[in-house]
C-alpha cells in the first residue's frame, strides 16, 4: 500500500454485495476493507478512518440507510456511494444525497473503470465540500458552529491542555426522527426541526460550553471543563430530558429519540478528530430513547422555549 491509497470500507447488506474494486485502477490504488452488514460497519467506522464507504444495498435496504444509526457516523468524514440492485427512483436517490451520501448508483456498475472512477471522484467532492465548509464558521441551517469549527476550537483547548491539564469531553448527539420527520412533514419541516433541536441543546449548557452541527441527525457538544468524570453524564441525561417533550412543527408534534456517546480527555483520546470520531461510534451503537414515551406538557420554564422565532 502507497501512501496515496484510498482507504475504503464495502460493506455487503443482506443479498447485495460490493464487487471488488481493481487495485490498479487509475483511480486507484485502494485499500479495502470489506464487512458484512450496517451493525459490523459501525464498529469499523468508530475504529479507523477511511476516505471513502461504498455500501451495496437493495432498495428496501437503501431506505433504511436513512435511519441506520450509523448513518451519521458514515457520512460525517468520508465519501459515501450506495450502489443499489434495482432503480431506486429518484425520491430516494435524492433523500440520500440530501442526507451527505455522494452518489447513487447501480450495483452492475462496471468495478474496473466506472466504480474506481466514481469512488476517486466522490473523495475529491467531498474534500472540495469540507474546504468549502471551511469558510464558514457556522452551519447555515442551525446557526451552530459546523464540525470544522468545532475541530479547530477543540484543537486550540488541547493546545492549553498541555501547559494547564483539564479534563474535558466532546458528546456526540444523535437524533432520531429527522427523516420521518421529513419524509411526513416535508423538507423545511425538517429543518425547522434541526433548528428547534438546536435551540434545547444550547439551552441545556453552559455559555462556556459549544453546540455543533456534524451530521443531518447528529450534534456534537463540547464540555471544555468539568470536575468529575460523572458531570459529562449527568450533562447527557440533562439533554436527554430537553429533547423528549414533542416539537410542534406545522401544526403538529413531532418525537424524536436520542443517543448521545461520550468521549473524555484524556482518557479516551487526546486528539479532536479521534475524540470526534469515538464520541459519534458510541452515539451510533447504543440505543435512541425518547419516543414512545409519554411526555409531559411543557411549561412556561420547559425545555424549549418553541415560540422563538424560526
Amino acid at each position: 500500500m502507497t501512501a496515496d491509497a484510498l482507504n475504503l470500507l464495502l460493506i455487503d447488506t443482506d443479498g447485495a454485495a460490493v464487487p471488488e474494486l481493481a487495485a490498479k485502477s487509475l483511480f486507484g490504488p485502494f485499500a479495502a476493507a470489506r464487512c458484512s452488514g450496517l451493525a459490523d460497519a459501525s464498529a469499523q467506522l468508530a475504529a479507523r478512518r477511511f476516505d471513502a464507504v461504498v455500501i451495496a444495498a437493495r432498495t428496501v435496504e437503501a431506505r433504511k440507510l436513512l435511519v441506520w444509526p450509523g448513518f451519521s457516523q458514515a457520512v460525517a468524514d468520508p465519501a459515501v456511494l450506495v450502489l443499489t440492485t434495482d432503480d431506486p427512483g429518484a425520491d430516494l436517490a435524492v433523500r440520500l444525497v440530501r442526507a451527505g451520501v455522494q452518489d447513487v448508483l447501480p450495483l452492475a456498475v462496471d468495478p474496473v473503470d466506472a466504480l474506481p472512477r466514481a469512488v476517486r471522484l466522490a473523495v475529491e467532492r467531498k474534500a472540495q465540500h469540507q474546504q468549502t465548509r471551511k469558510a464558514y464558521a457556522t452551519d447555515l441551517m442551525t446557526g451552530l458552529p459546523n464540525q470544522s469549527q468545532l475541530i479547530e476550537h477543540v484543537n486550540q483547548l488541547l493546545a492549553l491542555r498541555e501547559r494547564e491539564p483539564a479534563p474535558m469531553a466532546l458528546m456526540a448527539v444523535r437524533v432520531e426522527g429527522l427523516a420521518e420527520a421529513e419524509a411526513r412533514l416535508g423538507g423545511e419541516s425538517a429543518n425547522v426541526l434541526r433548528r428547534k433541536i438546536a435551540v434545547r441543546l444550547r439551552m441545556g449548557l453552559r455559555a462556556s460550553d459549544v453546540v455543533a452541527s456534524v451530521a443531518p441527525d447528529a450534534f456534537a457538544v463540547l464540555l471544555s471543563k468539568f470536575h468529575e468524570p460523572q458531570d459529562a453524564e449527568r450533562v447527557a441525561a440533562k439533554l436527554r430530558e430537553a429533547l423528549y417533550p414533542p416539537f410542534p412543527i406545522a401544526g403538529t408534534t413531532v418525537d424524536v429519540a436520542v443517543a448521545i456517546g461520550i468521549a473524555q480527555y484524556p482518557a479516551d483520546a487526546k486528539d479532536a478528530a479521534t475524540l470526534l470520531r469515538r464520541a459519534v461510534g458510541l452515539a451510533a451503537a447504543g440505543p435512541a430513547a425518547g419516543r414512545g414515551v409519554t411526555h409531559p406538557a411543557p411549561g412556561r420554564h420547559g425545555a424549549a422555549n418553541d415560540e422563538r422565532p424560526e
